[in-house]
């Protein structure tokens, strides 16, 4: 009977081992394909031009004046969104970028604030940190990296006859 029990341990210890060592030598899936990394950078690219168009007034519900983020922050300038949360003493407390944005929609724009929660303020938001990814904050770095936008109300940019938008091309992270 300690004979068979004997055997029996070792059998396990064996089987153990042996299964240790196959799962050792099992390659992992990498964590995306060349596939999926492609259109997740699509979906971003998509979404940060989506941004780039409201930010410079293809929303006219954000505005009531014919204002656009762009007049005052061309390309995102000067928007540090990189430097937030940050305390701002015209709320008296620390407070995120999205309710930056939405103070100066609320204020200079006279426009209604978007929910910080929409796909909306997402797209601002990811207009304003892709521009500035990477990047120190630096005078003309932002109209290097961007084209004009068409705008039909307001005094936003014009758009050059070959402009389209956020150029993808020409901006490296």
């Amino acid at each position: 009977m300690k004979a068979n029990s004997k055997v029996v341990r070792l059998a396990c210890v064996g089987l153990a081992a042996s299964t240790v060592l196959a799962v050792g030598s099992v390659s992992a899936r990498a964590p995306f394909t060349d596939e999926e990394l492609a259109e997740q950078k699509d979906a971003l690219y998509n979404l940060v031009d989506q941004g780039y168009q409201m930010w410079h007034g293809s929303k006219p519900s954000m505005t009531t004046n014919g204002l656009a983020c762009g007049n005052c922050h061309p390309d995102a300038a000067a928007s540090n969104p990189q430097t937030f949360p940050k305390y701002m003493t015209m709320y008296g407390k620390v407070i995120p970028w999205r309710e930056m944005a939405n103070w100066c929609i609320e204020n200079p724009q006279l426009g209604e604030r978007l929910d910080v929660n929409s796909d909306d303020m997402t797209a601002m938001e990811a207009y304003a940190f892709y521009m500035h990814r990477g990047k120190p904050i630096e005078p003309g770095l932002a109209t290097r990296q961007t084209k004009p936008v068409a705008v039909e109300f307001g005094t936003g940019y014009k758009r050059e006859p070959t402009g389209i938008g956020f150029d993808t091309k020409s901006y490296q992270p």
